[in-house]
């Protein structure tokens, strides 16, 4: 039987440090053009919970907060409402970065999930994946995690342990309904640039199936936002992404 965690030594082997974390929150309340493929998306996602509790966490410097821009992006264009809620270190690279994204097809929904309630957890990178699940996982959570690990300077000088990856792959295995491990960065320097990972992981949520996106959503999010020149990169790494699940 799938349990949550509750207190797991993994979870405390590995701290990434800076000073108490703030908060930041803030809505993205407007709504897509009706158009048919718009309503066809939308009853796509009739199967969906409403709210859609997503939440997209890693280390400061991999770009998670623009993932959470762009899936929240596309799901707006897409008709849904979609409020974003930011919890990050303060200003320190390497920090843990959390963003909250609350998806729903009736309202503006308030910005920070509750404990215990997360649907979906996007991790750039795997401890960070464990440290969200213990707080708001449950046992029908779905994990999505990077499998490559950015140490803290605890663990680089030794001060501390950091589990292994079938350690990470076990916990998600017991307390998640379905997780998938993927080397996000490594297909991302294949294509030359490690922080493209940020766009390979959305590539693999849309594989996934978990929520109505594709790639004409992610066309059309990154066309109005992205220089053209950086779009050819993006959507090979989307594609990449993609890849890795099927």
């Amino acid at each position: 039987m799938k349990h949550r965690v509750s207190n797991t030594k993994l979870h405390s082997k590995v701290y990434r440090g800076g000073k108490k974390e703030a908060t930041q929150s803030y809505s993205t309340i407007r709504r897509g053009a009706d158009d048919a493929g718009n309503k066809g998306r939308r009853r796509k996602a009739a199967w969906l919970k409403d709210p859609m509790n997503v939440i997209i966490t890693g280390v400061g410097g991999q770009g998670n907060v623009l993932a959470s821009r762009v899936l929240a992006g596309m799901l707006v264009n897409a008709g849904f409402y979609v409020t974003i809620g930011e919890t990050f270190g303060m200003s320190q690279r390497g920090g843990s970065v959390m963003s909250h994204l609350r998806i729903s097809q009736k309202s503006i929904m308030s910005p920070q999930i509750p404990l215990g309630q997360a649907d979906i957890i996007i991790a750039l990178e795997p401890v960070e994946a464990l440290r969200v699940l213990i707080k708001y996982g449950n046992p029908k959570v779905a994990v999505l995690a990077n499998s490559r690990v950015v140490y803290p300077i605890g663990v680089i000088t030794g001060e501390l342990n950091y589990p292994s990856l079938n350690e990470i792959k076990n916990v998600l295995q017991k307390t998640a309904a379905r997780s998938w491990l993927i080397d996000a960065t490594e297909a991302a320097v294949a294509l030359g640039n490690p922080v493209l990972s940020n766009v390979v992981i959305i590539g693999a949520l849309a594989a996934v199936n978990l929520l109505p996106i594709d790639r004409k959503a992610f066309v059309k999010e990154i066309a109005k936002n992205m220089a053209a020149d950086k779009q050819k990169n993006n959507l090979a790494a989307f594609a990449a992404g993609f890849q890795l699940i099927q």
